[in-house]
């Protein structure tokens, strides 16, 4: 490698050339590089969405859920399946793993649903529904005006949505919220009667007109014409002038039925701070800048709202952008710190401006060559990968550092200044090109990591490797012809020319030193006995530890989910939400509250979120976030009859705090009976501060068993009455049409729906023997069911919901278990942990092996740099020993141990062997000298203390404003992770100049005292 270095020297005009272009286009890749939170993310996972008008839970899982989780579930990839049955809806969710293509997926999803679509329920269409991280919305905007909200729907339909999609990088602007029309068609008996007609006549005029029909073409002269047959429905006058198809005399639609354009049933509510709103969401493309798209909209609200007029109001009710900026510009500042702190205690080493300057060079132009190759290769700029630039900042230093301090050296013995640096990096250039693949190799195990953990900290490590990538390049190419044209060579009159040892005039921190590793040879029993002391305590604190997955993010969000007994009415609902409502708007800090009740206007109600009330709460972002949240939880649980009101998962972006516990059984009863245990058990312990069931609650309604006897004796058959009742019950659909620029559903209705259970019971149902009323032939009662029915891989399931009360997710899920354990449950009945227990689990498992595959590399790349086996064993010896710092900061700051955390544990496996290296390496050196191994180590170790300690402390004072949380943003990744590489790097050094010293000792030692005896042998004889 360092041919590089020779090229460069020839070449540096080049060089300074490429360094002004490195840094111009990283200068223009940085300033274009999309900003997002989150690195995007394909979530291998599809919904199928169904929607059973009508039906009860028990019927949608017998009908609906259970053939689609059967049909499924030969589908390749697929993981697991949950299906969820509520009231008029059936949700089946598909997981599949990580890296699986799901558009595929997708299409054989739905080749499997439609072989059984002829066995579901007529008019049961099952929808689709995949995406990504990009598909949550950018921004949320909630408008309230002085219009009626049909007339404000309409506006925003027409022009604010159409204004929003103009904006470059949006995807969608979709309006949440709205009621919409349908045009209801009220079937006139009495004139259908007298024309011996049914409303199944009606059905058949839908049918038989307004549709358009290829007929052909026609050529004429020059031209040919298509022919198209048939006109489209325009206007509710359109419909009501079809004609009856086998009326005795000339009939349209209007002389037998009403016609009429209403609005949608009110089945949800939407407010905003207490009013009246709708929601407008809006998506970005893939290739959408968060942050600027969320900008943009921004600045076009005032003239949106002035377009509206009537006292229209948008108001910001989640903006991606405000969160995402101030993280980054909080990473940014920390890696500014760091990059300063860094350059001081160069300074403070070298004790030279100029060298110090030259060795800094390599933290802007790395860090910009790794913007280029993160455009290059589609990434954004995100909390994870702008964190993995700066914890690089510390170490894109390092491989410039030994080459300038060695080249110090060699101008300092007077040497020509070509043949000083010339010689000065060939010295280095094998060790530090083998430190850095070493520190990149670890990266390499995480292509084994799935799930989400791989998905997020994949652009990590590429980020890290770019950057140090780029610093190996640095120090070989630019440094060295820098160190040229700015480095002052002794004069030669000044350089003693002696054959003296170099220790002979050690400087002031080899005197310091000198003595300890002259000890530890001396002791080296003593000195190992030590370290494994101390190994031996840090391992004994690992159960003290606090564990989670990844943390909470500090987002300035807060959601609160209230649940009232299920079939309450939506007005009821409506008061109850109204006293929560209040109740959060006088809390101070809080500063917007949206409501969504049932179909309003969340995103959660736009996929079916059932009978829940929602309250999307965004805080003022300068408060204490934790505080905030205790104390809106503290006003909350002092309501009274306002059902249950509970505060919504806290974490991160992309993962939930929530500990979910699993539990299937045989049939409803042992379920329900074994999701009583286990919340009875876990909703009073310490760790709980929050516990729910979602099979806490039964649904009432109205049970019409027929009476098959009594049925068959009048002509009927029990699916006959049925079918009456549903007629009677609910609206039938027919179809739609275009109404005024308007897709509208066409329903026809009875008119005379019973409307109370004693008109039910009364209901005439036609026979044979006349109209009899339905309570002589079935029974009409109120009974009660499951709310929801939820199984899993068709197993009846249930799950608690626990939030932590503590930052500790591992104690929380050990006090858990352990309480889950002790219940005496039903035969047959199965609990498992999930939520962020499971995905904790699965990823310290993954990474543990991941770790172990990294050090298995390392060994690797070690063995090719130093040809032998033995030597590298004992760098991985002491891996062990790196670790005890990472720990013991780890526990004395409280800091939760995190898949951060363990990202930290992978780069520390590449750090600690990087100063070994260089150490053991000139160690080497000196013995193809002649030097004996104690002598060699001596002479090693001192030479590189100042290299070692520089490296180290540049990057801890580098990591220090992310490891203390200077900024206090977006830290929940970087901080635990900069904890550990300090608290590593702090043990590793020691570990380096004391320990390691003296195990290389001990083997190489050992070697050469055998040698020395068979050589003595050998000449006696």
């Amino acid at each position: 490698m360092h041919l590089l270095a020779v090229f460069s020297l020839r070449n540096r005009a080049l060089i300074a050339l490429v360094t002004v272009v490195a840094a111009v286009f990283g200068g223009l890749a940085m300033t274009s590089l999309k900003q997002e939170l989150i690195p995007s993310v394909s979530l291998p996972r599809m919904v199928i969405i169904t929607t059973y008008p009508g039906a009860a839970p028990e019927v949608v899982n017998e009908d609906v859920s259970s053939p689609i989780e059967a049909a499924i579930q030969g589908v390749e990839g697929l993981e697991g399946t949950i299906a969820t049955s509520t009231t008029n809806a059936s949700t089946v969710t598909a997981s599949f793993a990580y890296g699986t293509d799901i558009p595929s997926a997708e299409q054989k999803v739905q080749l499997a649903i439609n072989r059984i679509k002829s066995t579901l329920p007529e008019d049961v269409d099952p929808r689709i529904v995949t995406g990504s991280l990009d598909d949550f919305p950018v921004i949320q905007l909630a408008v309230t005006s002085d219009l009626d909200e049909a007339e404000l729907a309409s506006l925003i339909e027409t022009s604010t949505l159409a204004e929003l999609q103009k904006i470059d990088g949006v995807r969608e602007a979709s309006l949440l919220g709205a009621r919409g029309q349908r045009v209801v068609i009220e079937p006139d008996a009495a004139a259908l009667a007298a024309a011996r007609l049914s409303p199944q006549a009606i059905r058949d005029a839908l049918d038989a007109n307004g549709a358009l029909l290829p007929a052909g073409s026609i050529t004429e002269g020059d031209s040919t014409l298509t022919v198209q047959a048939g006109a489209r429905i325009q206007t509710a006058a359109d419909l009501s002038s079809l004609p009856i198809v086998g009326a005795p005399t000339t009939l349209t639609i209007a002389d037998v039925s009403t016609v009429s354009v209403v609005d949608n049933p009110v089945t949800g509510i939407s407010r905003v701070n207490g009013e009246p709103a709708v929601t407008i969401g809006v998506t970005k493309t893939p290739d959408g800048n968060t942050v600027a798209v969320s900008h943009a909209v921004n600045d076009q609200l005032d003239q949106l709202a002035a377009d509206l007029g009537s006292g229209t109001t948008f108001t910001v009710v989640f903006d991606q952008a405000p969160y995402i900026e101030d993280s980054i510009e909080s990473l940014a500042t920390e890696g500014v710190l760091g990059l300063i702190f860094a350059v001081i205690v160069i300074l403070v080493f070298l004790l030279s401006i100029r060298s110090t300057l030259v060795t800094a060079i390599s933290i802007p132009v790395s860090v910009l060559i790794a913007f280029i190759g993160m455009q290059a290769s589609g990434y954004t700029l995100n909390i994870i990968t702008l964190g993995a630039l700066t914890i690089a900042i510390g170490r894109v230093v390092d491989d410039s550092i030994v080459v300038i301090e060695n080249i110090k050296r060699h101008l300092g013995l007077g040497e020509p200044k070509l043949q000083a640096i010339l010689t000065a990096v060939k010295e280095v250039a094998a060790a530090i090109t083998a430190s850095t693949v070493t520190t990149v190799a670890v990266f390499l195990p995480l292509a084994l990591v799935g799930d989400i953990t791989g998905e997020l900290f994949r652009p990590f490590a590429f980020t890290v490797t770019l950057a140090l990538g780029a610093s190996l390049f640095v120090a070989l190419t630019i440094v060295p012809v820098l160190a040229y044209w700015f480095l002052p060579r002794k004069p030669r009159a000044e350089v003693k020319l002696s054959d003296e040892d170099e220790l002979a005039r050690p400087t002031l921190l080899q005197r310091m030193y000198l003595p300890v590793i002259r000890w530890t040879l001396r002791m080296p029993a003593v000195t190992l006995i030590g370290a494994l002391v101390v190994l031996a305590g840090t391992i004994a604190l690992i159960p003290t530890m606090k564990t989670n997955f990844i943390g909470n993010s500090g987002q300035n969000t807060i959601t609160v989910l209230q649940s009232l007994p299920r079939g309450t009415s939506l007005e009821a609902q409506d008061a109850a939400a109204g006293e929560v409502e209040d109740t959060l708007l006088a809390i101070e800090g809080v500063d917007t509250v949206q409501l969504s009740i049932s179909g309003g206007g969340s995103l959660a109600a736009a996929f079916g979120g059932g009978n829940d009330i929602t309250f999307s709460i965004t805080t003022d972002p300068d408060a204490d976030q934790d505080a905030l949240r205790e104390t809106v939880r503290d006003e909350l649980e002092s309501l009274r009859d306002v059902g249950d009101v509970t505060l919504g998962s806290e974490g991160s972006a992309f993962a939930s705090s929530d500990i979910d516990i699993d539990i299937t059984a045989n049939n409803q009863t042992d379920l329900r009976s074994a999701a009583d245990d286990v919340l009875a058990a876990v909703e009073g312990l310490d760790v709980t501060a929050e516990a729910f069931s979602n099979l806490s609650e039964t649904q009432p309604y109205i049970a019409v068993v027929v009476d098959r006897a009594k049925a068959a004796s009048v002509g009927l058959t029990e699916f006959a009455v049925g079918a009456m009742v549903s007629g009677a019950m609910q609206p039938v659909p027919a179809g739609s049409a275009v109404i005024d620029e308007k897709t509208m559903s066409i329903y026809i209705t009875t008119g005379n729906a019973p409307a109370t259970l004693d008109q039910l019971r009364a209901f005439a149902v036609p026979t044979a023997a006349g109209p009899l009323p339905l309570s002589e032939l079935a029974s009409v009662e109120q009974a009660d069911g499951p709310a929801s029915i939820t199984t899993i891989r068709g197993l009846r399931a249930a799950t608690v919901t626990v939030t932590p009360g503590l930052d500790d997710v591992g104690t929380a899920s050990s006090v858990i278990q352990e309480a889950v354990d002790g219940l005496d449950l039903p035969a047959g009945t199965s609990v498992e942990l999930g939520g962020v227990t499971a995905q904790q689990t699965d990823a310290f498992q993954q990474l543990g092996i991941a770790l172990l595959v990294a050090i298995l590399i390392v060994y690797v790349v070690m063995v090719a740099m130093f040809k032998s086996l033995r030597q590298p064993l004992l760098l991985l010896i002491s891996v062990p020993f790196a670790a005890t710092g990472g720990v013991l900061l780890q526990v004395a700051s409280g800091v939760p141990l995190g898949v951060p955390s363990l990202i930290g544990v992978l780069m520390l496996i590449g750090i600690v062997v990087t100063n070994a290296i260089v150490l053991v390496d000139l160690v080497n050196q000196y013995r193809e000298r002649g030097m004996r191994v104690g002598d060699a180590i001596v002479h090693g170790a001192a030479r590189r203390l100042r290299p070692i300690l520089m490296t180290a402390l540049a990057t801890i004072f580098a990591l220090l404003p992310m490891a203390i949380g200077l900024t206090g943003e977006g830290g929940f990744i970087s901080q635990p992770l900069a904890i550990v590489v300090i608290g590593g790097l702090v043990s590793s050094t020691l570990l380096t100049l004391v320990v390691l010293p003296v195990l290389y000792y001990l083997v190489e030692g050992a070697k050469e005292r055998r040698l020395e005896r068979r050589q003595a042998k050998v000449a006696a004889a």
